[in-house]
């Protein structure tokens, strides 16, 4: 344990809490700082005042204020279940005045002499520097940074607001969920290399082009966590602090049609008609129309003149048999004049201060539950059980965000999900209007509310997307389509479900009566639409890793341009394309009429996917856009691309996959991927029973190097073979393990075979050399070139 001089602690006190400094002679113990080193973290003091600071993992440091030495219960922020203690493994020193506590990935220094933390990266460039730490006590913090970082994160857009400015942040800014379609939290972070995470429900951030401040947060006792790394890491340590995610049912990763005016008829009707064309589809979601709305436990219960075979589980059945969950809409509020409204009554449910309003549905008045309350959410869902037990598998729960309460959506699916998994090992899926940290950790996914159709609404939805991402709201979707403004054109329709088919969630709705089926929008829209929905059923091994690797890392399927190249300043404010995992970037075009394209490709080799062009990164490129069939989506592979692919399905699962196709584009550098399934459908993966291999890809002097790793989990897939399609030469030797593989004379012969082989060929992005191995071994395979095409 080491302590710090009185003189030290004296010029401390003085400049801590900006007064005038004392003589030695003239200061008291009572008003120093003392600060004590034990155990790899470091504690100061002023009086009965502490300030405990502390790395909890390599990367980030937890400073708590602890007014008169006492803590409150954390917000909903904080993970409990997964917050990580402090770091012990910490090397500290002290010397002259100055005190560090270092890991091989940051450092903090604690000056006495003027009374700043410093908080730097591992090579010792300053991050973040704060003063005045006496501060602190009155819930004030201010941290300096290098001038003109650039500031992400604290929120995104709702739904009707202006997004124009895009991603960056800058100003006051509000910590709030917000209203509808809006994303926020307490996180502000930078890729020059740091966040800033506050254990706070509320607040202000206020950004000054040098320095990051909070006022006005929850807790007296203020929480806050400095973070060092680039965007991934900082998101992974968000995770580690706020929780990870659950993983969505697979069939989630597929399309949903969401329809307000419906009944069981044209239900049956509509996804048969999506069978007969092909078009695959997993989810039919259900407004207002399944709810006995209105009457006693219609809140909860079916509307049996729509749905007469709903609530004897016939209807369940039929949709079974067709390959398609059914989803239904959730309201935060009960009718005052019926059975449950007065139980909620009688057992003080409903949210103080709410008094009845008109309900815009059934003209009754209504009063919204305070799901705050642990007996309330109970409540709420022992009356949903009956719902889901008959068919209702997936949750969309709407309009939690109209009374101000930033943590009330958040609030009303953790009754759901603490609900459903008490009853049943099923996943848990929904959607809700806005997003606060910390509800991620409920099989939270978020869309942007009631947005307008038109191309502009569209163009829009994606700073509401990378926005809302930006703060760890990675599960997030949108009314492809439109919810509101009528009917899209055929174009609109089109391009919008192109769009969509590169989001986490994947959902076309529109307003009441509004139909979004690809069909109703014209033969041309049809095509382009169902193209790309087919495309989104391909990629579904891909997909589905990723909601593996968003689970373990905190970063999801969809990241900013940023998370990948945080020091290229053409990509700080980039809207326009984002990341689709590792490997595929993405630039939907959003205008009418529009003829070409201009698009920034970050540093790197890129290759057309559609075309099988190769482009050189750090650039933009010009492509030509097809204004009469809309029958393309500007979608570029990056070099080191490992994407894996499968037969498209009418619905995920329809058939076992026993071989996944993956596209391979070796680089110089040796990229991995690690290809994931398990049963799908329940939480057993949280036990081991999941399958994860690592695959692995680099170009050598003669050719190329592909790697299977080591198997973990119980799970035992369908999966037999991997095809590998290694694009860029035509190999004249394959060996496996230094032993050479058969060959076959062409990719036919190869798949007809009953083993492993190889072949050559060409396709769209020149030669290419398959190779057909077994799944779940661990191998070393070598591709000796013949020749290369790139």
């Amino acid at each position: 344990m080491s302590h710090v001089t009185s003189r030290q602690l004296t010029l401390a006190l003085g400049l801590c809490l900006g007064m005038a400094l004392l003589p030695a002679s003239a200061a008291t113990t009572d008003t120093a700082f003392t600060a004590q080193v034990a155990h790899g973290s470091l504690t100061l003091a002023h009086g009965s005042d502490r300030i405990a600071i502390g790395f909890i993992t390599p990367n980030t440091v937890r400073v708590h204020v602890l007014p008169n030495g006492e803590s409150s219960p954390a917000s909903i922020v904080i993970d409990p279940k997964a917050m990580p203690a402090t770091l012990s493994d910490v090397k500290t020193r002290t010397a002259g005045g100055v005190t560090t506590l270092s890991t091989a990935a940051a450092t903090l220094r604690w000056d006495a002499r003027d009374g700043s933390l410093q908080f730097s990266d591992a090579s010792g460039h300053v991050l973040l520097t704060q003063h005045g730490l006496g501060a602190l006590a009155d819930g004030k913090l201010s941290l300096d940074h290098a001038k003109g970082d650039p500031l992400y994160g604290i929120g995104g857009y709702n739904a009707t607001e202006d997004a124009s400015a895009g991603l960056l942040r800058s100003g006051t800014q509000k910590i709030t969920a917000g209203e509808q379609g809006h994303a926020g939290a307490p996180l502000v972070w930078s890729t020059a290399g740091y966040g800033v995470l506050i254990d706070t429900v509320g607040g202000t951030f206020h950004l000054d082009g040098a320095r990051i401040a909070a006022s006005d947060t929850s807790r007296k006792d203020l929480d806050y966590y400095l973070i060092a790394g680039a965007p991934k890491q900082i998101f992974a340590d968000v995770a580690r602090v706020s929780g990870h995610t659950p993983l969505f049912p697979k069939w989630a990763m597929g399309f949903t049609n969401s329809q307000w005016g419906i009944d069981e008829k044209e239900l049956l009707q509509i996804v048969d008609t999506y069978r007969a064309r092909h078009i695959p589809i997993d989810n039919f979601t259900l407004d207002f129309d399944w709810k006995d709305w209105g009457n006693d436990w219609g809140e909860f219960t079916w509307n049996t003149t729509k749905f007469p075979d709903g609530p004897s589980g016939k209807l369940k059945q039929m949709l079974d048999a067709r390959g398609i969950k059914l989803t239904g809409i959730m309201k935060p509020r009960v009718h005052v004049n019926t059975v449950e409204g007065r139980e909620a009554a009688e057992r003080g449910y409903f949210l103080k201060g709410n008094k009845p309003t008109k309900d815009y549905f059934s003209g009754k008045p209504v009063r919204e539950i305070d799901f705050a309350n642990p007996k309330a959410r109970i409540w709420f869902f022992d009356h949903m059980k009956s719902a889901f037990k008959s068919g209702i598998v997936g949750w969309w729960n709407d309009e939690a965000d109209n009374v101000g309460i930033d943590t009330q959506h958040l609030d009303m699916q953790r009754a759901i999900y603490d609900g459903q998994r008490a009853i049943s090992n099923q996943r848990v899926w929904s959607i809700s209007r806005n997003f606060y940290l910390g509800a991620q950790r409920y099989a939270y996914g978020m869309w942007s509310g009631d947005i307008h159709t038109g191309f502009a609404s569209m163009a829009g939805q994606r700073a509401r997307m990378l926005s809302a991402i930006d703060v760890g709201a990675m599960q997030w979707g949108m009314d492809t389509g439109g919810f509101t403004g009528g009917t899209p054109t055929p174009e609109n329709y089109a391009r919008w479900v192109q769009f969509g088919a590169f989001v986490p969630v994947f959902r076309v709705h529109g307003d009441s009566s509004q139909k979004r089926q690809p069909w109703i929008y014209g033969p041309t829209a049809e095509k382009a639409a169902a193209a790309a929905i087919r495309l989104r059923y391909r990629l579904i091994p891909y997909i589905y890793s990723y909601e593996d690797q968003r689970r373990l890392t905190g970063v999801g399927l969809v990241r900013p341009l940023t998370f990948d190249w945080p020091n290229d300043p053409k990509v700080r404010n980039d809207v326009a394309s984002w990341m689709f995992g590792e490997s595929l970037l993405v630039s939907p075009v959003v205008e009418q009429g529009q003829t070409s394209k201009t698009i920034y490709l970050p540093a790197g080799q890129w290759t057309d996917w559609f075309t099988g062009k190769r482009y050189a990164g750090g650039r933009s490129v010009t492509l030509a856009i097809d204004a009469k069939q809309w029958s393309d989506i500007p979608l570029f592979v990056r070099d080191g691309a490992i994407v894996p692919t499968q037969p498209v399905m009418d619905y995920v699962g329809q058939h076992p996959v026993t071989q996944v196709d993956v596209e391979m584009f070796p680089a110089a550098q040796r990229t991995s991927f690690d290809y994931y399934d398990d049963d799908g459908t329940t939480y057993a993966y949280e036990h081991g029973a999941y399958f994860r291999q690592p695959l692995s890809l680099q170009r050598t002097a003669d050719g190329v190097q592909v790697e299977t790793g080591a198997v973990e989990g119980s799970f035992t897939p369908a999966l037999k073979f991997y095809l590998f399609k290694v694009h860029g030469g035509a190999a004249t030797t394959v060996t496996a393990d230094g032993k050479a593989l058969p060959h076959a004379a062409s990719v036919d012969a190869l798949d007809d075979g009953n083993g492993e082989g190889w072949t050559t060929g060409t396709d769209r992005f020149g030669a290419v050399t398959c190779v057909r191995v077994n799944a779940a071994q661990a191998r070393t395979l070598a591709l000796v070139w013949g020749h290369a095409a790139m």
